[in-house]
């Protein structure tokens, strides 16, 4: 346990990745949205009645995927030359990237309990608030933005294991693979007319289902990432 918590003062050496990017990314999309709402609000000429809503919340999502690139590609190398097991390593950085991911969804949580307090900022403008993910209350919402955290993270940290593990050739050839599946899966679906069924399973899916969902896929990539892992070289 102690050279766990090592690897996780390792990776949080580099707040810029963990910490300060992922605010930075957060406070910028908050801002300009709030711009953006307020310029409508100002640009109107009868008081906004309905709410105005922002995707822009998603994009320090994205950035976890750069986040797991860097924990491994950054901290690995670095963790074998303190002599800490692949296993260590993996665990500490599954840790750190979690209390990262729980960290911005508490964020995420609190911003949208202000929103709904102050009615979207006063001007009916919402960005953490998006009712999808709000509708079976602020915990499902909360575990939908962990969970897609951690998902994106889990991503990256893949991709840069096989990349350390096989090369940049056996990298493409698992990109250019999971393509394939998913052309051949819409293949399927067209050649079997069931575009309807799926748009409707969409839009039915609620955010808990779908987070549930992200926790087995998440399972399964970091099952992946770690048993990659285990033959990887510095």
């Amino acid at each position: 346990m102690n050279r766990t918590a090592n690897v996780v003062r390792m990776q949080l050496i580099n707040r810029q990745t963990f910490v300060w990017t992922p605010l930075l990314i957060l406070s910028a999309s908050f801002a300009i949205t709030l711009a953006v709402f307020g310029i409508i609000a100002a640009a109107v000429s009868t008081p906004i009645t309905e709410p105005m809503y922002s995707g822009a919340v998603q994009a320090p999502l994205w950035y976890f995927a750069v986040v797991g690139i860097q924990s491994l590609y950054l901290g690995f190398p670095f963790s074998q030359a303190m002599s800490v097991s692949r296993r260590e390593f993996f665990t500490g950085t599954m840790l750190t990237a979690a209390g990262t991911a729980l960290g911005l969804s508490a964020i995420y949580l609190i911003g949208g309990v202000i929103e709904q307090a102050t009615d979207g900022w006063g001007i009916h403008g919402y960005f953490f608030r998006l009712p999808w993910l709000w509708d079976q209350g602020p915990w499902a919402a909360a575990l939908f933005y962990f969970t897609g955290s951690m998902l994106v993270f889990l991503i990256g940290f893949l991709g840069a294991t096989v990349y350390q593990r096989f090369g940049l050739l056996w990298l493409i050839v698992g990109l250019v693979g999971v393509a394939a599946v998913l052309v051949l899966a819409a293949l399927g679906i067209t050649l079997t007319d069931s575009w309807s069924a799926v748009g409707r399973t969409l839009a039915h899916a609620e955010a808990l289902y779908v987070a549930l969902i992200g926790v087995g896929v998440a399972a399964v990539l970091a099952g992946l990432s770690y048993l990659t892992l285990r033959r990887a070289t510095p």
